[in-house]
């Protein structure tokens, strides 16, 4: 599979996403954030993914404004947090973020988490904003296959994206192929694990292939065709998460990591939390 660090996929409505971009969930907001996505844009990354939840829009936003880098050439995600579900509450969060980011529209805005009795007014307010042209294009995060079921009984337009927790001990075989029958593009949060990769197996391939487990994990991400947003706050790191592109891993190796899964989740199982 011939990528690069500027590959993308199609999504459904023809509007292209670039496979790799930078996390900043848990990057403290004001410099900290600001300079994690400078080193993401300078090593050539084109994909930010922010929260309102995460307070750093607004850090992100002046990083991508300080990069020179046309707007257009940038993709940015944002979501809309549980606390403002709701068709009227999302409309106003929405323009919220967007004042943070100081920009006028985002590529991407997704429902955060699929909260009984809100999801679906909360994407009928994303369907009116992208009907408005003021989104590129919408999405879920943390769906599973029954949420994802009810939303596309009741909605217009289908999500374009679902991003989910997805790494080597949560490989989600069912949700991934449910999401590519229905051309939902799947992509991870928290890809890496935590850092917890002191696998014997990971060990094993960074040095088959002279990579570090990092990279080998990454690697695994886009040639699943799963999107990644790994996340980092330094230079050296962000720049070593991309340099996954002059190596492929082979068929029995993919296997392999794949037979890692042991469901096990890191963060909140989307049917049972309670924020």
């Amino acid at each position: 599979m011939q990528l690069s660090i500027t590959s993308t996929v199609e999504l459904l409505n023809g509007v292209t996403m670039p496979r790799l971009g930078l996390g900043v969930w848990r990057t403290q907001e004001g410099e900290e954030t600001e300079n994690a996505v400078s080193a993401a844009l300078k090593a050539g990354y084109r994909s930010i993914d922010t929260a309102s939840l995460y307070k750093n829009e607004q850090d992100v936003g002046r990083a991508v404004r300080a990069s020179g880098i046309p707007r257009d050439q940038v993709f940015i995600t944002t979501k809309v947090w549980n606390d403002d579900q709701g068709y009227d509450s999302t409309l106003k969060a929405f323009q919220s973020s967007l004042d943070r980011l100081g920009m006028d529209y985002v590529d991407m805005y997704l429902v955060h988490w699929p909260v009984k009795g809100k999801y679906i007014d909360t994407y009928r307010a994303l369907e009116e904003l992208y009907d408005q042209g003021r989104i590129r294009a919408i999405g879920v995060s943390n769906f599973t296959i029954g949420h994802l079921e009810d939303l596309m009984a009741h909605c217009r337009i289908k999500p374009m994206v679902n991003q989910v927790e997805f790494h080597p001990m949560l490989t989600q075989k069912k949700l991934l192929a449910f999401c590519r029958k229905e051309g939902i593009q799947l992509e991870s949060w928290r890809p890496l694990m935590q850092g917890n990769l002191d696998l014997p197996l990971l060990a094993e391939l960074s040095a088959k292939y002279g990579k570090t487990p990092a990279q080998v994990v990454v690697r695994w991400h886009l040639q699943l065709g799963v999107v990644t947003i790994p996340k980092s706050v330094r230079e050296e790191r962000i720049r070593e998460n991309a340099d996954v592109f002059d190596f492929e891993l082979e068929p029995e190796d993919m296997n392999r990591i794949d037979a890692l899964n042991r469901d096990h989740r890191f963060g909140a199982d989307p049917d049972n939390f309670d924020f």
